[in-house]
């Protein structure tokens, strides 16, 4: 019987290491074809995000260009400007999208119409609109100014003449476009909360203003927080709204960070100013994105 064993053990023996030869080679052919779908894409990002941010820091590694650009006189204005753009559209946007996310809350068929229409400016695409606001807030010709003329007999404000109308112009065309996405954003946050506590609230006898001082706000703080981090950062690089509103203008008063390193790498022909120019956002970007990375870290956001 030992002998008999034996023998059937090694009969068995070639057919056990050709299922081992046959897995390691599927496990190989996996790991070729894994690595056969991934290369491309590993490619790509390394052409277009990696090489291009390495050489960006490198081209704005220059001393010389932070003295150039200190000596700009429009640098101080372009700075005072992206802070009241992040403080003033950010903040002003996010409050107005809270307060419509409640209104958008209520049932029936006309507010569902409502919020579709309310949704198109943030999804037709921006840079159109931005160019029909410039043109509706034109000083002689512009809508807004001959309806004001065919109401009341007088001038409309000079609404791209003036630094502070024309920066006024431009945040509100920021709020405009984005107002309706944040506004689903709170919508979705608000619709997680459970019905269960309103009721209940109601029931001990609390208004509105009391369910919504003590029940939402608390439940969608941390949301709130997030979206206000992650909208400043992305308003910090907002470029369109100023170039196709004022264009930086009147007598480039109105430039944030962003489009004067335009301004300065292709209008002025200098690219290591202009990256000079937008590093020069760091100070404000870096403790943005770090206070948004802990805050997902605490896992307090639900959408």
């Amino acid at each position: 019987m030992a002998v008999n064993t034996w023998a059937g053990d090694a009969a068995l023996a070639p057919v056990e290491r050709r299922q081992t030869t046959r897995r390691r080679w599927w496990a190989s052919s996996e790991r070729l074809w894994a690595l056969a779908f991934a290369t491309p894409y590993v490619c790509v990002f390394v052409a277009f995000v990696i090489y291009p941010i390495c050489y960006g820091l490198w081209l704005g590694s220059d001393p010389a260009s932070y003295r150039q650009l200190f000596a700009d006189p429009v640098y101080p204005s372009a700075v005072v400007n992206t802070l009241i753009y992040l403080l003033v559209a950010v903040n002003l946007k996010l409050f107005l999208a809270l307060l419509l996310s409640g209104f958008f809350m209520r049932k029936g068929w006309w507010n569902k119409a409502l919020l579709v229409i309310f949704i198109l400016p943030w999804a037709a695409p921006a840079i159109p609109g931005y160019i029909s606001i410039h043109w509706m807030l034109n000083g002689q010709w512009g809508l807004i100014n001959n309806i004001i003329w065919s109401l009341f007999q007088v001038d409309g404000p000079p609404w791209l003449d003036s630094s502070w109308y024309a920066l006024g112009s431009v945040i509100y065309a920021h709020i405009w476009k984005w107002l309706p996405f944040w506004t689903i954003i709170f919508l979705a946050g608000r619709m997680a909360i459970p019905r269960e506590l309103y009721e209940a609230a109601a029931v001990d006898g609390a208004s509105r203003f009391h369910q919504f001082r003590h029940i939402t706000i608390p439940l969608i703080a941390g949301l709130y927080l997030v979206c206000t981090l992650l909208s400043a950062i992305w308003a910090l690089g907002d470029f369109n709204a100023v170039r196709f509103i004022s264009g930086g203008g009147p007598a480039l008063s109105t430039h944030v960070l962003a489009t004067l390193g335009i301004r300065n790498a292709f209008e002025l022909g200098n690219p290591a100013l202009g990256m000079a120019t937008v590093l020069s956002a760091l100070p404000i970007l870096i403790p943005l994105v770090a206070l948004l990375i802990r805050q997902l870290k605490k896992g307090q956001v639900e959408l």
